[in-house]
């Protein structure tokens, strides 16, 4: 996916922690979310979490190329982490404009803590797709039944809050007592319950029961999950209920597996980044020239398609997709805006990408703050216009302007032009001549043999 120009080196961010950071975080970031991050986005984590002692003591805005030289990875590849971070509920982002630059504020959310994460329906099911039934097991047992055979063999005497206290409005001691934010999770799409009770009372079954807020959550999670159709997780709901009308919320994550295998038989449950459908574009009218059509074309497309469909579909070589990302991420330039530059270069250059003539026609239309493919194409014909006319001045006063000779030809060298007509001339004299004297000489004979 191209995330290519998305955020720019220069700009800012600031980095906050919101609730405080589980005692065993390190291991949950490095057994549960990396197998379903990847480690740039875990790298991406953990060093945000350490720059916010550094900002502890500066006041000054950090900029993006700070976290380059720190993760030694290109712009476009942080974005795709940072995206990672907030999809799994890591990460909240707060863009701020400024008459300078965009600032963002990274709000970082504690991660579970591995007893709290294998709570999580949705992460849990997850994490065993990823890394396989067998370590999911173990890294489970590890985890959490160790710490369920922890727990002391007895009778618990421990003496309550209100056992020991007395206030006089102990409500407000109890709520103070809840203040932090924790992390909830992956943040996901509401989803409307109403359907589901109507069924649920149609069947005569307690649907207040059925359909409490962790069992809500449970639901949504498996729904955006699975992708599953709404009478599939009617099935799914149906199936998991006991006796008593109570989900069994393992029986319902089980069948909710099965109708997925059962209706996508060939796909599998990974977590990867979601391709976003291109919009149709807002002016429905349709352009009237070629150039028209292709500059919609190229504010559409992106560069690796451009490349790809310039030639003949061919895949884009890695080679050249490395340098278009390094120039867009090192000028600024909006996607649209490096279609035209590579179509204009292309064309100069017997469809060649040369990496040093893009960079020096790059930082030139970065200066002139180019955003969209139509400005571009008209600044590009612009300059080719006044070099051609430069140009054409150019030849005009050197081959056509009239030159005056100051060199003193001497004599001899002009009597040696002239020397071949005259002697020509005398030769064809001294011709006629010696026909005439041939023509008397033939009279006389012939007068001659007469007598």
């Amino acid at each position: 996916m191209n995330y290519i120009g998305k955020i720019l080196p220069v700009d800012g961010y600031s980095v906050a922690l919101n609730g405080n950071l589980p005692v065993d975080y390190t291991k949950a970031l490095t057994h549960l979310y990396q197998p379903l991050l990847g480690i740039k986005a875990i790298m991406l984590y953990q060093t945000l979490l350490h720059e916010i002692e550094f900002q502890r003591e500066e006041s000054t805005i950090q900029t993006h190329h700070t976290l380059m030289n720190y993760l030694n990875i290109p712009l476009d590849e942080i974005y795709e982490a940072r995206l990672k971070l907030e999809g799994i509920g890591l990460l909240k982002t707060f863009e701020h404009e400024t008459s300078e630059k965009t600032i963002y504020h990274y709000a970082l959310q504690c991660p579970f803590s591995p007893h709290a994460f294998f709570q999580d329906a949705m992460l849990t099911q997850l994490l065993s797709h990823h890394i396989g039934k067998a370590k999911f097991n173990m890294i489970r047992s590890a985890y959490v039944d160790r710490m369920a055979n922890a727990h002391p063999i007895g009778q618990n005497v421990t003496a309550s809050f209100s056992d020991v206290f007395d206030t006089i409005i102990p409500e407000m001691g109890v709520q103070s007592l809840d203040q932090t934010t924790e992390n909830t999770g992956p943040e996901l799409e509401a989803i409307d319950f109403l359907w589901l009770e109507q069924m649920l009372k149609s069947r005569m079954i307690p649907y207040k029961r059925v359909l409490t807020a962790e069992n809500k959550r449970v639901m949504t999670q498996m729904l955006q999950l699975y992708g599953l159709a709404q009478y599939e997780l009617e099935k799914c709901v149906l199936w998991a209920l006991t006796d008593e009308n109570y989900l069994d919320v393992e029986e319902f994550k089980e069948a909710c597996h099965d109708a997925f295998k059962t209706s996508k038989k060939q796909a599998t449950i990974q977590l990867v980044p979601k391709t976003p459908t291109k919009a149709a574009p807002v002016d429905n009218s349709a352009p009237q020239t070629k150039e028209e059509q292709l500059i919609r074309e190229l504010e559409n497309i992106s560069p690796k398609q451009l490349l790809e469909d310039l030639s003949s579909g061919n895949h884009a070589s890695e080679q050249d997709l490395k340098v278009i990302r390094e120039i867009m991420t090192t000028q600024g330039l909006p996607s649209p805006v490096m279609n035209v530059l590579i179509h204009y270069v292309l064309l100069q250059s017997n469809m060649k990408l040369s990496k040093a003539y893009l960079e020096k026609i790059a930082s030139h239309w970065s200066r002139a703050n180019l955003k969209t493919a139509r400005e571009a194409m008209m600044f590009a014909k612009q300059e080719k216009e006044r070099y051609r006319s430069s140009t054409e001045k150019q030849t005009t006063s050197k081959y056509y302007k009239k030159r005056t000779s100051t060199e003193v030809i001497p004599d001899w060298f002009k009597d040696r032009k002239q020397t071949p007509t005259a002697k020509q001339s005398e030769s064809s004299v001294d011709l006629e001549k010696e026909k005439a004297e041939i023509e008397n000489l033939l009279k006389q004979y012939a007068s001659s043999n007469k007598k």
